[in-house]
């Protein structure tokens, strides 16, 4: 009992830190143009914002996408043949300055930075390649991140995604945020799960269908999204599907040990000389 009342003292006391630090800083964000001030006003709102590789229009993008396709046609499935379901397949691209590059891009830190609040650091990049599965589990179970109080992944697709290649779903935040009652019962369902996730039935008795946004899109197309603050998943597929994954926290995050695996050899780490960009 007494330990209880201790953690919970804890907990409040870091909220408020967290609360006092937002306030300080805020005069030190970096200045946006109205463009980039509306995608962090619009993940403010919505939890996540949809654009394409063209339009924002970032230098290196070229490289990126060179390295991106040479690597991902090394990535084979899997063997675990002994599972109802098959594992995707992640390299971890940090080290490679064709991701490194693209995704410490100034104009890009300077708009997550306005949208967490607080000095940040990238974390790393996962190029990811999802097998055909029709089992609910993993990151496909509604479920949120839960490496910081805010954060922000970037995914780019790296070619057409259609519904049977299982596309990004998410709920807006306005649905599932406290005080919005369905985000105490979204909050107590992941707490009964373990934090695991929720499986479509499960969130249909909570919230309908319609509710979700799913992300479908041509090659090119970037989601960036704070996977904390909104409940999504990556839903069944009957095609693999490529994409690349960048990670950014406030510095320090909440819970460093989570963000590990964007460096360390938690997955394979391809060699530079793998990528085609450099032949």
């Amino acid at each position: 009992m007494i330990n209880n009342i201790k953690k919970k003292l804890l907990a409040y006391k870091s909220q408020l830190d967290y609360e006092a630090s937002l306030l300080r800083y805020a005069k030190k964000l970096p200045q946006l143009s109205l463009g980039d001030r509306w995608i962090v006003d619009t993940l403010k709102k919505e939890g996540a914002y949809i654009t394409t590789l063209a339009d924002l229009g970032l230098p290196s993008t070229r490289e990126l996408l060179q390295a991106s396709h040479s690597l991902s046609l090394e990535m084979k499935q899997v063997s675990n043949s002994h599972l109802t379901y098959k594992l995707p397949q992640i390299y971890t691209v940090t080290s490679l300055p064709e991701f490194s590059t693209w995704g410490s891009n100034r104009r890009l830190l300077n708009i997550i930075e306005n949208y967490i609040g607080l000095p940040i650091t990238f974390h790393g990049v996962h190029l990811r390649k999802d097998f055909s599965n029709q089992h609910e589990f993993g990151t496909l179970l509604w479920h949120k991140d839960s490496e910081d109080r805010r954060m922000i992944k970037v995914i780019i697709y790296l070619h057409d995604v259609e519904e049977q290649h299982g596309p990004f779903e998410y709920i807006p935040r306005s649905l599932t945020s406290i005080p919005n009652f369905n985000g105490y019962r979204v909050d107590r369902k992941l707490q009964q799960s373990g934090y695991l996730g929720l499986k479509d039935e499960e969130l249909a008795k909570i919230l309908p269908k319609s509710a979700c946004k799913s992300c479908v899109g041509s090659a090119g197309t970037v989601i960036i999204a704070d996977t904390r603050a909104v409940l999504h998943h990556g839903t069944i597929r009957t095609e693999e599907r490529s994409t690349l994954f960048f990670a950014y926290t406030a510095n320090p995050p909440k819970r460093p040990e989570l963000c590990r695996q964007y460096w360390d050899n938690t997955f394979t780490i391809p060699a530079l000389s793998n990528t085609s960009v450099h032949s």
